[in-house]
């Protein structure tokens, strides 16, 4: 086996973004032992990706980079958290070996992924997830001379053609699923968000000549080897669009998967929290996205009261209150803006693959009347994913929901389970420094 440690914190964090550097900052500010815990090998999560060290010293991901940078925290980057063998301990593999994490307190912050619905062709090469696309060219794929049709919902759409077209990239369409009447409405109530506004400026700005659709969703993706063409339904007319990407996102679904697992109640996918960001498990704290899909203001507010709040720092995390309500209403506004309209429902055919992993198809799946039973006959959502990708199409689909959650979250070396030889020596790690 590889190596194996142990390591004890007062409070450790799962998830290396927003919410989880300002959770992690707040509690080692406040004098705990803390540790952070993350897949990826660099902080930021999927939003600061890769930046937090570029940015200048008046962004917030550097501001935030530089407060982590002067607290003593231990970094576990490129480490994943897969199982809890008991309460207060949890099992994370890494390239290297497993590591035990003890903790007194907890705080989730998993952060989120976007959410995918089956159409002819979307399982094409170059067909992938919005923000997928900007993560790959963020990490040096070359999209400059590449055309990219973004389509789905909500904002992140702006600004990963934003992103994109500052890479060189050619975007001909943005497509949009809500109506205009919706979006309207969401532009005049921006009027309370003043900061919000200021954003949506800028992202017009840098997308500006590019053409926008509301109320238009692709339909079908075509290509013999690879993407080549994206038919789009567009004012309740069929246009068809040559390209060589198809970024598309139907907005985001939290991580709940890690927080389900330790016991914390969720309620429609988001994990339920008091106002001290704690779950119903006492000493689990939880924030950003798997509380509710609300940015990154929200998260940083949000993670800023979980690290004071595992910290016992209760009354200062109290007067964060209202700053979270502010960005907690926008929150609300976005969820009706872009909610899912019902026509989506209507893009798979027979044929079309649902579950990828396990190649599942929408006609086998409409034999069954609920996740386990389909989970059962057909095997979905028992592939690599473990159903985060057509757990949440199904849900929109069929309205199913997942029964439970089960060890390992993530796939896991048979090794890493069996656990350490029980004659083995492990060296006791506790804490340190960035």
């Amino acid at each position: 086996m590889n190596s194996y440690s142990q390591e004890r914190f007062d409070v450790l964090v799962v998830g290396a973004g927003p919410a989880g550097i300002a959770a992690a900052v707040c509690a080692a500010e406040s004098g705990a032992r803390v540790g952070i815990v993350d897949d990826n090998f660099a902080p930021g999560g999927q939003i600061w990706r890769g930046e937090l060290a570029t940015h200048s010293d008046s962004t917030e991901s550097s501001r935030w980079y530089g407060r982590l940078k002067n607290v003593e925290i231990k970094a576990l980057h490129g480490n994943r958290v897969f199982h809890q063998p008991e309460p207060g301990v949890l099992l994370a593999e890494s390239v290297a070996g497993l590591s035990e994490l003890k903790y007194r307190n907890l705080v989730l912050a998993t952060g989120a992924r976007e959410r995918f619905l089956p159409f002819p062709g979307w399982t094409l090469p170059n067909v992938m997830g919005a923000g997928g696309l900007q993560a790959l060219v963020k990490s040096g794929l070359p999209i400059r001379g590449k055309r990219v049709v973004v389509a789905g919902t909500g904002p992140l759409l702006l600004a990963v053609a934003s992103y994109l077209r500052k890479h060189g990239a050619e975007i001909p369409l943005i497509c949009e699923q809500a109506p205009w009447s919706k979006l309207v409405r969401f532009g005049l109530a921006l009027t309370r968000f003043p900061q919000k506004i200021g954003q949506g400026l800028r992202l017009r700005q840098d997308i500006s000549g590019i053409p926008f659709s509301a109320g238009s969703w692709p339909v079908a993706a075509n290509g013999k080897n690879a993407l080549q063409e994206v038919t789009i339904s567009r004012a309740g007319k069929q246009q068809t669009i040559h390209c060589d990407y198809l970024a598309c996102g139907f907005h985001l679904v939290p991580n709940s998967e890690l927080p389900a697992l330790l016991g914390c109640k969720t309620c429609n996918g988001s994990v339920q929290v008091n106002e001290l960001q704690e779950t119903t498990v006492e000493g689990i704290f939880c924030a950003g996205e798997p509380t509710g899909i609300g940015g990154v203001e929200l998260a940083l507010v949000e993670g800023q009261i979980a690290g004071l709040s595992a910290a016992k720092r209760n009354s200062e995390a109290q007067v964060l209150f209202s700053r979270r309500e502010k960005y907690r209403r926008f929150a609300r506004m976005m969820d009706e803006t872009f909610c899912l309209r019902p026509e989506l429902k209507k893009l798979a055919s027979a044929d079309t693959l649902v579950c990828r992993c396990e190649d599942v198809s929408y006609a086998r799946l409409q034999e069954h009347c609920s996740w386990r039973g389909a989970k059962l006959h057909t095997r979905c959502g028992m592939g690599s994913c473990q159903g985060r990708i057509c757990g949440p199409a199904t849900q929109f689909l069929f309205k199913w929901n997942p029964d439970s959650v089960r060890p390992p979250v993530f796939p896991a070396r048979v090794e890493s389970l069996i656990g350490p030889p029980a004659e083995q020596s492990i060296p006791v790690v506790t804490g340190g420094h960035q």
